[in-house]
Protein backbone atom coordinates (compact mmCIF):
# COMPACT_ATOMS: atom_id res chain seq x y z
CA UNK A 1 0.00 0.00 0.00
CA UNK A 2 1.31 3.45 -0.87
CA UNK A 3 1.86 5.63 2.17
CA UNK A 4 1.15 9.36 2.30
CA UNK A 5 2.89 12.14 4.20
CA UNK A 6 0.27 14.16 6.06
CA UNK A 7 0.85 17.80 6.96
CA UNK A 8 -1.56 19.33 9.45
CA UNK A 9 -1.67 23.01 10.37
CA UNK A 10 -3.98 23.52 13.33
CA UNK A 11 -5.73 26.87 13.09
CA UNK A 12 -4.45 29.45 15.55
CA UNK A 13 -1.23 27.62 16.42
CA UNK A 14 2.29 28.09 15.11
CA UNK A 15 2.83 24.33 14.71
CA UNK A 16 2.94 21.98 11.76
CA UNK A 17 2.31 18.32 12.49
CA UNK A 18 3.76 15.94 9.92
CA UNK A 19 3.11 12.19 10.03
CA UNK A 20 4.06 9.35 7.75
CA UNK A 21 3.93 5.59 8.11
CA UNK A 22 6.62 3.54 6.40
CA UNK A 23 6.84 -0.13 5.49
CA UNK A 24 10.24 -0.22 7.21
CA UNK A 25 11.56 -1.27 10.60
CA UNK A 26 12.13 1.78 12.82
CA UNK A 27 15.90 1.16 12.78
CA UNK A 28 16.01 1.60 8.98
CA UNK A 29 13.84 4.71 9.13
CA UNK A 30 16.15 6.23 11.75
CA UNK A 31 19.23 5.39 9.62
CA UNK A 32 17.66 7.26 6.70
CA UNK A 33 17.63 10.42 8.84
CA UNK A 34 21.09 10.01 10.37
CA UNK A 35 23.47 8.66 7.72
CA UNK A 36 24.76 11.36 5.33
CA UNK A 37 25.02 9.09 2.26
CA UNK A 38 21.41 7.96 2.70
CA UNK A 39 20.12 11.48 3.35
CA UNK A 40 21.78 12.68 0.15
CA UNK A 41 20.05 9.95 -1.84
CA UNK A 42 16.48 10.37 -0.65
CA UNK A 43 16.54 14.12 -0.06
CA UNK A 44 18.48 14.94 -3.21
CA UNK A 45 20.67 17.31 -1.22
CA UNK A 46 24.28 17.50 -0.11
CA UNK A 47 25.14 16.97 3.56
CA UNK A 48 27.78 19.53 4.53
CA UNK A 49 27.73 18.67 8.23
CA UNK A 50 25.88 16.21 10.44
CA UNK A 51 26.89 15.73 14.07
CA UNK A 52 24.40 13.20 15.45
CA UNK A 53 24.65 14.08 19.13
CA UNK A 54 23.25 16.53 21.64
CA UNK A 55 24.64 20.01 20.86
CA UNK A 56 25.85 18.84 17.46
CA UNK A 57 25.06 20.78 14.31
CA UNK A 58 23.90 20.01 10.81
CA UNK A 59 23.86 21.73 7.42
CA UNK A 60 22.48 20.66 4.02
CA UNK A 61 22.47 22.38 0.64
CA UNK A 62 20.93 21.74 -2.74
CA UNK A 63 22.25 23.07 -6.05
CA UNK A 64 20.63 23.32 -9.47
CA UNK A 65 21.99 21.72 -12.64
CA UNK A 66 24.35 24.69 -13.13
CA UNK A 67 25.82 24.25 -9.65
CA UNK A 68 24.11 27.31 -8.13
CA UNK A 69 22.99 26.77 -4.54
CA UNK A 70 19.20 27.08 -4.39
CA UNK A 71 18.63 25.86 -0.83
CA UNK A 72 20.76 25.82 2.28
CA UNK A 73 19.53 24.98 5.76
CA UNK A 74 21.06 24.04 9.06
CA UNK A 75 20.70 24.11 12.79
CA UNK A 76 21.65 22.62 16.12
CA UNK A 77 20.73 19.16 17.37
CA UNK A 78 19.51 19.59 20.93
CA UNK A 79 18.57 16.00 21.76
CA UNK A 80 19.57 12.79 20.03
CA UNK A 81 18.11 9.48 21.18
CA UNK A 82 19.16 6.76 18.70
CA UNK A 83 16.20 4.97 17.19
CA UNK A 84 13.69 7.19 18.99
CA UNK A 85 13.98 10.95 18.72
CA UNK A 86 15.85 13.92 17.29
CA UNK A 87 15.16 17.45 18.50
CA UNK A 88 16.77 20.17 16.41
CA UNK A 89 16.47 23.68 15.13
CA UNK A 90 15.90 24.28 11.43
CA UNK A 91 16.88 27.52 9.73
CA UNK A 92 16.70 28.07 6.00
CA UNK A 93 19.02 30.72 4.55
CA UNK A 94 17.36 33.65 2.79
CA UNK A 95 13.90 32.60 3.95
CA UNK A 96 11.17 35.10 4.86
CA UNK A 97 10.66 33.41 8.25
CA UNK A 98 12.83 32.70 11.27
CA UNK A 99 14.15 29.40 12.54
CA UNK A 100 11.87 26.71 13.87
CA UNK A 101 12.15 23.89 16.37
CA UNK A 102 11.66 20.37 15.03
CA UNK A 103 10.82 17.34 17.14
CA UNK A 104 11.21 14.12 15.15
CA UNK A 105 9.81 10.98 16.78
CA UNK A 106 10.40 7.50 15.35
CA UNK A 107 7.83 4.93 16.47
CA UNK A 108 7.83 1.19 15.75
CA UNK A 109 4.39 -0.08 14.70
CA UNK A 110 5.51 -3.68 14.14
CA UNK A 111 8.74 -5.45 13.21
CA UNK A 112 8.55 -4.12 9.66
CA UNK A 113 6.47 -0.93 9.95
CA UNK A 114 7.13 2.41 11.61
CA UNK A 115 5.76 5.91 11.95
CA UNK A 116 7.57 9.23 11.79
CA UNK A 117 6.04 12.21 13.59
CA UNK A 118 7.50 15.66 13.16
CA UNK A 119 6.26 18.66 15.09
CA UNK A 120 7.68 21.90 13.69
CA UNK A 121 7.20 24.90 15.95
CA UNK A 122 7.46 28.32 14.30
CA UNK A 123 7.93 31.69 15.99
CA UNK A 124 4.46 32.76 14.89
CA UNK A 125 1.39 31.66 12.98
CA UNK A 126 2.44 34.09 10.22
CA UNK A 127 5.83 32.35 9.88
CA UNK A 128 4.13 28.96 9.74
CA UNK A 129 1.72 30.21 7.10
CA UNK A 130 4.61 31.51 4.98
CA UNK A 131 6.10 27.99 5.02
CA UNK A 132 2.76 26.56 3.94
CA UNK A 133 2.78 28.83 0.87
CA UNK A 134 5.96 27.08 -0.31
CA UNK A 135 5.64 23.74 -2.14
CA UNK A 136 7.34 22.00 0.79
CA UNK A 137 4.49 19.55 1.59
CA UNK A 138 4.54 18.17 -1.95
CA UNK A 139 8.34 18.00 -1.93
CA UNK A 140 8.42 16.29 1.46
CA UNK A 141 5.92 13.71 0.27
CA UNK A 142 8.05 12.98 -2.79
CA UNK A 143 11.19 12.76 -0.63
CA UNK A 144 9.48 10.35 1.76
CA UNK A 145 8.48 8.19 -1.22
CA UNK A 146 12.16 8.09 -2.26
CA UNK A 147 13.15 7.27 1.34
CA UNK A 148 10.70 4.32 1.36
CA UNK A 149 12.02 3.00 -1.96
CA UNK A 150 15.69 3.43 -1.02
CA UNK A 151 15.45 1.87 2.44
CA UNK A 152 13.37 -1.06 1.19
CA UNK A 153 16.55 -2.24 -0.53
CA UNK A 154 18.12 -2.67 2.94
CA UNK A 155 15.16 -4.55 4.47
Amino acid sequence: MERKTNVEAVAGTQNLLITREFDLPVALLFRAYTEPALIEQWMGTRVLKLENRAHGSWQYETADAQGQVVFRAGGVIHDFQPGHQITRTFEMEHAPFSLQLELLEFEPLSEDRSRLRICSVFRSVADRDQMLRLPFARGLGMAHNRLQALMTTFA
